[in-house]
């Protein structure tokens, strides 16, 4: 008997247009160009919205630009699902956090949910210009992101 193959995927988020808020999905195409047998995407969404898309994979790594400003920009955040427990919280479908949106996840879709959730954050410097470019702080840390990103898939495959 065959050991069953663990789905991955690694989800980039953010818009294409709004400077450091397009760095999940500068990320994730660096990782595409490795060629990780994982599966790719980018997506503008959050919320609910991301629920079918992570349905029936075994790992989830997100990819995300935060604005905590408690460190310079371009650092970097790992976070498991686990961290966001406290965060979950009813409310409107209009404006649901991620630790929710999976909350009901694994409500409506029992045995479909990822059994791990790894959320890469990192710290933008602007969120606010109208430009296809990424801050030099923030554009300077895709390589170690996708590093840690790397080993992520790594030990999920282990």
């Amino acid at each position: 008997m065959g050991l069953a193959m663990n789905r991955v995927l690694v989800l980039g988020l953010g818009s294409p247009i709004i400077s450091d808020d397009a760095v999940g999905l500068h990320i994730v195409r660096a990782v595409d160009r490795m060629g990780l047998g994982v599966d790719v995407r980018e997506e503008p969404v959050g919320g609910m919205e991301l629920i079918p898309m992570v349905l029936d994979y075994d790992t989830v790594v997100i990819v995300d630009a935060i604005q905590t400003k408690a460190h310079p920009p371009g650092s970097i955040y790992v976070f498991d699902m686990d961290d966001f427990e406290p965060t979950i919280a009813s409310s409107s479908a209009h404006d649901v956090n991620l630790a929710t949106a999976f909350e009901y996840g694994k409500k409506y879709y029992p045995g479909r949910m990822p059994i791990k959730v790894h959320l890469v954050a990192i710290e933008a410097g602007d969120l606010y210009t109208v430009q296809e470019v990424l801050t030099p702080e923030v554009e300077d840390t895709i390589p170690e992101a996708v590093d840690i990103i790397r080993e992520l898939v790594q030990k999920s495959k282990e």
